[in-house]
């Protein structure tokens, strides 16, 4: 199953268009922690939360809930990324986000770097309505489990 950016043509090209924009590495975990209060200071700001390969989401996250995905992504992260750099969080902004790009750590593949066809990430923090970003991509079974726990 190919994992190959493949927009959706047939979709406003806003949310794809800022998905091939430019983005900022978050590097050093302290640097991640000073971009989640930014965010959680813009909780309210109509944050869609989309996990890829599950259904894309059609409302804006509740503030609690915006709170809640990125405290347990980020223990996700810590956890799970095993090296004394982050490196794998992209932000378009880190004082004005409107997409927030957060590679899996048990996924990573390559992360940086230009490509035509750049890895997806497994979730992606945004206020531009999200479009479908693959035609089809099983969540893998843990993360699929750890996706109906933060939310079930």
């Amino acid at each position: 199953m190919s994992t190959v950016f493949q927009p959706d043509t047939s979709a406003p090209p806003e949310f794809h268009a800022a998905f091939r924009g430019l983005f900022k590495s978050i590097l050093r975990w302290h640097q991640l922690d000073a971009f989640w209060d930014v965010v959680r200071r813009q909780a309210d700001a109509g944050w869609y939360i989309y996990a890829l390969g599950t259904p894309i989401p059609t409302q804006t996250a509740t503030a609690d809930d915006v709170k809640k995905f990125i405290a347990e992504v980020d223990a996700l992260l810590h956890r799970d990324h095993h090296e004394d750099y982050c490196g794998i969080v992209y932000v378009d902004s880190t004082e004005e986000p409107t997409l927030v790009k957060i590679f899996d750590p048990n996924n990573l593949g390559v992360s940086c770097g230009y490509s035509d066809n750049p890895p997806l990430p497994g979730w992606v923090l945004t206020r531009i309505p999200p479009q479908p970003l693959e035609l089809k991509r099983p969540l893998p079974a843990g993360r699929q489990r750890w996706w109906q726990a933060l939310w079930g």
